[in-house]
């Protein structure tokens, strides 16, 4: 994590706070007394920014200076909530919305990679979890090429809440899973679609699987059984682009 990223220090992190700066999370010191930070915790929870309490050891990894049991972790971006997402999306005149959900994805280099093939094939946002996802930090930007720049970015409670709501605002949301009967290029996504992309290790949560509207799945050939997640989302998100540019 470079100096940049972060912030420590409870006041320092608490203007921070007040000012409205884009924090993506907080690490306390697991043994620090939490009536310590109190306030700050208090803040934390009615932004929705996740508070993380962890040895000091951590801590002391991510600055050498006096950093009085607390880190704020800085995102780099903005983000945008649910409703003004969809809203954004419903304006343009290009092609109905188009949604990527990412479920627990945890490699940050996995995530910008993912972000760099939505903005070339013109997503409409971005939907993750506030907490057990990747960050949003170098490594991500890096990777993305800066298109992270340049798509829009939703953080959520809960994956199964953002579900729910395009499901209710007249989208088809569709995960990949290798199990699925239905290719891919089967699907007609010239409708406002959302597609869910699982995790790295274990796919889509079991609890989200059973919300969606139909599974799909990427032949394959060879003796690999599967893809890494981003070069999955980068085949089903070109197939989209194909089926919308005719």
């Amino acid at each position: 994590m470079k100096k940049d990223e972060f912030i420590f220090g409870y006041y320092p992190v608490l203007e921070a706070l007040e000012a409205g700066a884009t924090v993506d999370k907080i690490f306390i010191n697991q043994a620090s007394s939490p009536k310590r930070f109190d306030q700050i915790i208090s803040f934390a929870q009615n932004s929705g920014i996740p508070v993380n309490q962890v040895p000091q050891a951590k801590l002391d990894k991510l600055t050498r200076s006096n950093h009085q049991g607390i880190v704020a972790y800085l995102s780099p971006v903005s983000f945008i909530s649910l409703e003004a997402l969809v809203e954004e999306a419903e304006k343009s005149d290009k092609n109905p919305g188009l949604f990527l959900i990412l479920d627990q994805l945890t490699d940050a280099r996995n995530f910008g990679a993912i972000i760099r093939t939505a903005e070339c094939t013109g997503v409409s946002g971005i939907i993750i979890q506030k907490t057990g996802g990747a960050p949003v930090n170098a490594d991500t930007v890096k990777t993305s090429a800066g298109a992270v720049f340049n798509v829009p970015i939703c953080k959520v409670d809960h994956v199964k809440d953002a579900i729910f709501y395009l499901q209710g605002s007249g989208y088809t949301v569709v995960g990949a899973d290798e199990k699925a009967s239905q290719s891919y290029f089967n699907l007609d996504y010239k409708t406002p679609s959302a597609i869910v992309m699982g995790s790295e290790g274990s796919g889509i949560s079991k609890s989200v699987l059973k919300l969606l509207d139909g599974l799909i799945s990427i032949p394959m050939r060879g003796k690999t059984k599967s893809l890494n997640v981003s070069v999955a989302a980068g085949a089903i998100l070109f197939e989209v682009l194909r089926q919308r540019s005719i």
